[in-house]
């Protein structure tokens, strides 16, 4: 288990190094198997200026389990709404070393399909 996430924290790592080289802002996903959150950093990446998670109050009444597909879409439709409120239209997409399926997936094509650009 843990070279897994060694190696998990090393392709996040490399990620991470590119997207600064680009200098835009970085929408940050981390999942664990309870819960999904997402976040998007300042070009800088030292402030959080936007957040969603599957732990917020107002989700669960919306949703039945918090760590599925159906959580991870309402997390992208709703960072994508708060990113769209502060002016932030472009980002870069950081998948943190997680494989681009499932529930990382689900929540990149809502934040897309509710206006987020990466």
């Amino acid at each position: 288990m843990l070279k897994k996430k060694i190696a998990r924290l090393r392709r996040s790592n490399k990620t991470k190094h590119r997207i600064k080289k680009l200098k835009i802002h970085r929408l940050l996903v981390h999942r664990s198997s309870r819960h999904i959150y997402a976040q998007i950093f300042n070009i800088d990446n030292d402030q959080v200026l936007a957040s969603a998670s599957s732990l917020e109050k107002k989700y669960m009444n919306e949703i039945k389990k918090t760590g599925n597909k159906e959580a991870a879409i309402l997390v992208g439709k709703n960072i994508a709404k708060r990113s769209i409120k502060i002016g932030i239209k472009k980002v870069a997409f950081d998948r943190s070393g997680f494989q681009y399926h499932g529930r990382i997936k689900a929540l990149a094509e809502s934040a897309r399909e509710y206006g987020l650009n990466f």
